[in-house]
């Protein structure tokens, strides 16, 4: 992989790419080519709406140690390492990925553990970043025997791309790693069918054999994956390669990506399609982050209320009304 290299005038995301994933690429132009549109940085990144922002998670808000952010009541997020293999350029989480914070430290994961014990009602660990399978072998281990210690009946999620970027640091040792401690399930993101190679496919191979069922998360990318024909190929490949569609996300408000994001009526005339043409177990579910930390719903004919000066109006929990905007695509 190539190193991380810091951009002038984008002062939250590095520029880096494996030289895997861009050799997927036919051609490195970003308004061409939807591997290249991952990857390679546009002058858009640099103009920033009003309301966008670097954390739309809102994950500061939430964060109870340093790097465990506690958002949901059974559930939390470690962010293991601020590192990737690619640094996607629709990242939703620019404030911490690539910002030179490093690998989680012992010291670190002694006060999340200590945090994670006085809240019983935790039962599922995220295991994010940055990507945490870009730590080494033994540093996820240590990780996993320390959460394990303190829950022993933890679900986790490692949510990585590595699978997708980087596929032969999945190796047999990695993967019965990843099947020793707890209920591991691992999610990927892949968001366009040329993204599912031999290469992806052993790697998720490897994971599976040891006991670890796979997820996907793919977001909906303006130029990359927003059409229907698309999207299918992409739900059908990864059932075949015993992959899960779980979820396929609303472009979040991060800063410097409104040229990625569709309009929400865009993604509902998308589901609306291929529902015609999958079956259920091919479906992801169409959810968005709610602006401000207000969480994380499904998309639907349900929940999208209307619209109003500019934005539409979507139902959150508890029937709160969050506003996001239609932006004119």
């Amino acid at each position: 992989m190539n190193d991380a290299t810091r951009l002038p005038g984008r002062d939250s995301l590095p520029y880096g790419v494996s030289s895997y994933y861009r050799n997927l690429a036919v051609v490195e132009d970003p308004t061409v080519d939807p591997i290249a549109a991952q990857f390679v940085p546009r002058p858009e990144e640099d103009i920033r709406l009003d309301y966008e922002t670097p954390d739309p998670l809102s994950d500061t808000l939430y964060e109870v140690a340093p790097r465990l952010v506690h958002h949901y009541h059974d559930r939390a997020l470690i962010l293991v390492n601020d590192r990737c293999a690619v640094y996607c350029r629709h990242c939703f989480r620019r404030h911490f990925t690539g910002n030179s914070t490093g690998r989680l430290t012992p010291d670190q994961l002694e006060a999340i553990c200590v945090a994670l014990a006085e809240r019983p009602q935790i039962q599922e660990i995220l295991l994010s970043g940055g990507d945490p399978l870009m730590s080494p072998d033994r540093e996820i281990e240590l990780l996993l025997q320390a959460l394990t210690r303190v829950n022993p009946n933890y679900t986790f999620r490692m949510a990585t791309r590595i699978p997708v970027v980087q596929p032969n640091r999945i190796t047999p040792e990695l993967a019965k790693i990843l099947g020793r401690y707890g209920t591991m399930w691992m999610v990927t993101h892949v968001n366009h069918p040329r993204e599912i190679t031999p290469e992806f496919r052993r790697a998720i191979d490897l994971v599976v054999r040891q006991g670890v069922p796979v997820l996907n998360q793919a977001v909906l990318l303006r130029g990359v994956n927003d059409h229907a024909d698309t999207l299918v190929e992409l739900f059908r490949g990864l059932l075949q390669a015993r992959v899960k569609p779980y979820y396929l996300f609303q472009g979040d408000l991060a800063a410097g990506t409104r040229h990625f994001r569709t309009s929400i009526d865009r993604g509902l005339d998308l589901m609306d399609e291929i529902r015609s043409r999958l079956s259920g177990m091919g479906m992801p579910t169409y959810a968005v982050d709610l602006p401000e930390g207000g969480g994380k719903i499904p998309l639907d004919r349900g929940t999208v209320l209307g619209k109003e000066e500019g934005n539409y109006l979507l139902k959150g929990p508890g029937g709160k009304i969050y506003r996001y905007p239609i932006e004119g695509v």
